[in-house]
């Protein structure tokens, strides 16, 4: 019995430094090499900063383009989905109040043309991005509130599309803030 309890004592020892002091060790010099160094990408407009390039932000101004509902108000010290289900009474009210509230700002599209990640929130209730069908859907309404041409904005949308990584690792993708930072520099 004496064996197993140094042997217990001895683990907990090896796995505490290695844990506790190793890999964060690791893990902090791994973020200082990322952009940001470790501290989150910022993103400025004239010395100041904006927002963070990883958090997703609320933007509901007819001119600029909607990023996806977020289920925490785009709290990021509160980080969470709704945990509602398709069949929650709330959630489908939810959901139906905001395609109702996309297809009063863009008449011009049906019900099915809107992409599903523009009336539910993500996982982390966060996300910065938006895919490029669910960009495409707005530019009409953006360049009619800005009163740009449609192919501009639609240039800008383009230039703005990330590709997966290395061609196969995730959909194509559009930061919301970097997007609409772009698009207020448009106007300059």
């Amino acid at each position: 019995m004496k064996t197993y309890i140094m042997q217990a004592i001895r683990l907990t020892l090896v796995l505490t430094v290695l844990l506790c002091l190793i890999y964060p060790v690791i893990i902090s010099f791994a973020g200082k090499l990322s952009k940001g160094e470790g501290n989150g990408e910022t993103i400025t407009v004239n010395g100041k900063v904006v927002g963070y390039a990883n958090i997703g932000q609320k933007f509901d101004k007819p001119q600029y383009f909607w990023g996806r509902p977020s289920a925490v108000n785009y709290n990021a010290a509160g980080s969470a989905g709704s945990n509602k289900g398709p069949s929650n009474p709330d959630y489908l009210k939810e959901v139906s109040n905001r395609i109702d509230t996309l297809l009063k700002y863009h008449p011009y599209l049906k019900k099915g043309d809107i992409p599903a990640e523009m009336v539910t929130a993500s996982g982390s209730g966060l996300d910065p991005d938006i895919s490029p069908e669910a960009a495409k859907i707005q530019i009409r309404r953006v360049a009619a509130n800005r009163k740009l041409n449609e192919q501009q904005v639609t240039e800008l949308v383009a230039r703005h599309t990330e590709n997966p990584l290395f061609g196969l690792f995730g959909p194509p993708k559009i930061n919301v803030l970097k997007l609409n930072v772009a698009l207020d520099e448009l106007k300059k």
